[in-house]
């Protein structure tokens, strides 16, 4: 592996060999250049900053520049076979229908996010009565791009009420994998793999 982020690890690990994937706020396009190298898929990124628009195509990759919230519905249905959505969600402004049209693109999509209610979190408001600045949250409540602040519990019963399948998930601290069971206080991000009922 060389050097991904753990949940872009998880997915590159999870993704079908020769299979078409769009990637939703690729950034520099790491996650692309990993998943070309090693499983000969077709990938194509949108994403919203332009430098990282440019490190992307610069590596040789098929990114356009675009806003998940409105981009995604000039796509044809089913055109892929996962859609990827990593670290994004919380920053969409509907991030509703950012997953809707994420299943509506892909057979079945990835999604990671930040756990808002991982114990460090709770203890900084609960001690501190600040929003927490930490590692997995490094930018202040001011400039933070993140404008949804969801749980592991949140999105679960979000996935529950609009009968969207888990095909799998994941959780983590740092590179380290938690156990399901305690995942809302013991996770700093999830990873889930989704698909339509």
């Amino acid at each position: 592996m060389s050097g991904l982020r753990a949940d872009l690890a998880i997915i590159a690990d999870h993704v079908a060999a020769g299979s078409r994937v769009l990637d939703v706020g690729c950034g520099d396009g790491a996650l692309m250049a990993e998943l070309r190298a090693r499983k000969q898929v077709d990938a194509r990124g949108l994403e919203i900053d332009a430098d990282n628009v440019a490190a992307a195509v610069a590596r040789g990759l098929s990114v356009i520049q675009g806003d998940a919230d409105v981009d995604l519905a000039g796509y044809p249905d089913a055109s892929f076979d996962y859609a990827i959505l990593s670290q994004t969600l919380q920053t969409a402004r509907a991030p509703d229908a950012v997953l809707d049209q994420l299943l509506r693109i892909g057979r079945k999509a990835f999604v990671s996010f930040p756990n808002f209610a991982h114990w460090s979190v709770r203890l900084s408001l609960l001690w501190g009565g600040r929003m927490p600045v930490t590692r997995t949250l490094p930018e202040r409540w001011y400039d933070t791009p993140n404008i949804h602040h969801l749980t592991i519990d949140d999105f679960r019963a979000f996935l529950n009420e609009r009968d969207i399948l888990v095909e799998d998930a994941w959780f983590l601290s740092g590179d380290r994998r938690r156990s399901r069971a305690a995942a809302n206080a013991l996770a700093e991000h999830a990873v889930f793999l989704l698909s339509r009922s």
